[in-house]
């Protein structure tokens, strides 16, 4: 009588079946490169559509908040949300006074701007020797500056109107600024807002094109992530340098 054989006990685990490579993905992972940079392009397009998008400062109003050749990312969400499902998920936060807004610009929808909000709807507003007035209690303002310059009393003493302004002024907004204006200030319409440059007596701001709708505001400057200043420093070491202390949250 025959000795019943035990089972044989395998060492090492049977070998797979080997995937079959599609070669559409395979062919030297070109397929692969072009999908993920796809990708990479939707994602950027969407974030800059929908989130944030990228802009650059192009003159000195805003110093030294912001400084020439700065560039920023714009948050987009925070003042103007843009459908009906932003509403419900990213609710509008009310502008403040002090906060940093870019805009279209009234003058050419095709410009955008960075200005700080000074007047809310319903203040009553004037400058007196540059100063802000808020329904006549003077505004502190840490942020602006006030550089040398030669007296402008349209300027300063705003919404004065003894003296015709200089070239910069809107002549459109100078005929409305003359039907507004009563007692010395003016009055912020509902849904506008007035804007000033931090640098006060380098800003072609509200006080020479007048109010900021609420609907022409794109949103606030979220970042700057670069600046001119790297581009000027020497040496790699330089450049990195400068590109790092370039990163802060404009305020």
């Amino acid at each position: 009588m025959s000795q019943p054989t035990e089972p044989q006990v395998a060492t090492q685990p049977p070998p797979r079946p080997r995937k079959r490579l599609d070669p559409e993905y395979s062919h030297d992972g070109i397929f692969t490169v072009v999908r993920n940079i796809l990708e990479t392009v939707v994602v950027a397009i969407f974030v800059v559509t929908f989130a944030v998008q990228p802009s650059r400062i192009p003159s000195e109003s805003m110093q030294p908040t912001l400084k020439v050749g700065d560039f920023l990312l714009v948050d987009k969400q925070t003042f103007a949300p843009a459908g009906l499902l932003d509403h419900l998920l990213l609710p509008k936060v009310p502008l403040q006074r002090g906060d940093l807004v870019v805009f279209h610009y009234p003058v050419d929808g095709n410009v955008t701007l960075v200005k700080r909000v000074i007047g809310l709807p319903g203040d009553h507003l004037r400058l007196h020797l540059g100063h802000v007035l808020i329904d006549g209690v003077p505004l502190v303002e840490p942020y602006a500056v006030y550089t040398p310059s030669r007296a402008n009393n349209y300027r300063d003493e705003f919404p004065s109107q003894r003296e015709f302004p200089d070239e910069h002024v809107q002549t459109k907004w100078w005929l409305r600024l003359r039907s507004i204006a009563a007692s010395g200030e003016i009055t912020v319409p509902p849904g506008c807002y007035f804007v000033l440059g931090d640098n006060r007596n380098d800003s072609e701001d509200s006080r020479y094109w007048g109010f900021v709708p609420q609907d022409e505001i794109i949103g606030r400057p979220l970042l700057v992530y670069f600046t001119a200043r790297a581009e000027e420093a020497r040496g790699a070491i330089g450049h990195l340098r400068a590109a790092w202390y370039s990163f802060h949250v404009p305020q």
